[in-house]
Order: structure tokens, then sequence, then C-alpha cells
């Protein structure tokens, strides 16, 4: 059994396949000894791979994780990985974002892809004739609205609520419909600008507001919750006579 990690900014998100089959995912803040031995005693782990975004404590996760094998991963941007892609600066790119073009692109190997994951940022990857040809970074829901909040001395904290009309009758609509609406706008902008160019174009949404974004974008969109765990599980797959 294949244990993958995606350890991201907010949470850590880790999936148990067999082969390349999801048997299992859950959510944890971090993956101590006794937590992994209960993984292993269920599932009997025999290789692991992991990607995070976050230094603090990751030496330790490395130790807790060889408890139960030494075939573990750390992915990088010098990792072997099952696709071809450009990028000038390599070894700054995310790694989640490495995992979700492997995902998508295991998952639809025949189409052009864009690739969104909404989560505390939300990022864009395209891929065109099964090459990752580089990507977009910009702010996430939480992040805009954290931002309205810090940068100025009275406009509060909120989150997102799905009932927002288009243009806000108070601050505190006026603070959603601005977050919510434009960040709306900028994914079906660059969904259509994509799509004149590439006309096999499959949209992919992944993270913790893809549903959110899903329902309120009127271009076709396929959702998937568990693509960065997919795209790190066929790494792992891709790499398992190295490890």
């Amino acid at each position: 059994m294949n244990l993958v990690i995606d350890r991201g900014n907010t949470q850590l998100k880790f999936g148990i396949f067999d082969q390349c089959k999801l048997i299992h995912s859950d959510l944890s803040d971090f993956l101590d000894k006794k937590t992994i031995k209960q993984l292993n005693d269920r599932f009997h782990i025999t290789q692991i791979i992991i990607s995070s975004v976050v230094k603090e404590r990751h030496e330790e996760l490395v130790t807790n994780l060889k408890t139960v094998t030494s075939a573990i991963i750390d992915l990088s941007h010098t990792t072997p990985l099952p696709f071809e892609w450009q990028y000038n600066s390599k070894e700054t790119i995310g790694k989640d974002r490495l995992a979700a073009v492997a995902g998508a692109i295991s998952l639809y190997p025949d189409n052009d892809l864009l690739i969104i994951d909404a989560g505390t940022a939300i990022t864009y990857e395209l891929v065109s004739d099964g090459i990752y040809r580089g990507g977009n970074i910009s702010p996430g829901l939480s992040m805009r609205f954290k931002a309205l909040h810090h940068f100025t001395s009275r406009l509060p904290h909120l989150s997102k609520e799905a009932n927002t009309p288009l243009v806000g009758s108070s601050t505190h609509e006026a603070i959603r419909a601005g977050v919510q609406h434009g960040l709306t706008f900028e994914i079906e902008g660059l969904i259509q600008a994509l799509s004149s160019q590439y006309k096999r174009l499959k949209t992919i949404i992944t993270g913790g507001d893809a549903e959110f974004f899903a329902r309120k974008l009127k271009n076709p969109i396929f959702v998937h919750p568990n693509l960065v765990l997919i795209g790190l599980n066929r790494i792992l797959e891709h790499n398992a006579q190295y490890i």
C-alpha cells in the first residue's frame, strides 16, 4: 500500500492507495508516530511520498514515517516526474502544483488541461500536448478577505458566503461581492482566453474552495477533490523502482 501526504499551508491531507486506487483519505494537523503506526497496522504501508510546502516540523514528520518504511520520496524539483515540463525556476515551484499536474495528466492524458487549485492561494497550471507549460499564482478567497481587513483600518475580516449579490448594498455585502465575484470573473476570464487558443482544453478544479467555485462558473468544469493525492501517487509509482 502507498501512503501519500500533501502538507499544505493550512492542513495535512493524506491518502492510502492500493496501486492506483484511492481506498482511504483523511485530514490531520500532523502525523505523529502513534497515528502512523495505526495506519500501518491497518493498511501495511510499503512506500510513501511527501509533498510539503511547510518547513516547520518537516524533519520530525520524515523521522516518524521512517518508523514504518525507508521507502520514502520527499518530493522536490529534482524528483523524476511522469511528464515533460517547461518552467524557468524549477527549484522554486510549489510541489503541490507538480502533483496536481501529474494527477490531471493521469486522468485526462489526451486533453489540453487547465488545472485550478483553489486553496489559500489559487494556482493555474496549463498543459498542452502532454507538456506542462507553466501557470499563474493569485491570492485565494481567504487571503483576499484577510488582506482587506489587515491593510485597512475599518474593514472587517469576513469569510465566503454562497448567496452574495452581484453588487453589495452594505459593507459586508460589498466585501463579499468584490472578493467572491472578482475571483470568479478572474477564473472565467482565464478559461475563456485559453479556450480560444486550445480547442481541446479541459478545466479541472481542486482544493478547499473547488466546490464553491464550481457552482458559480458558467464554463464546463470537472471537480476532483483528491487530484493532488492522485498525482502524488502517480509520481510515487513512477519512481517505485528507485526507492
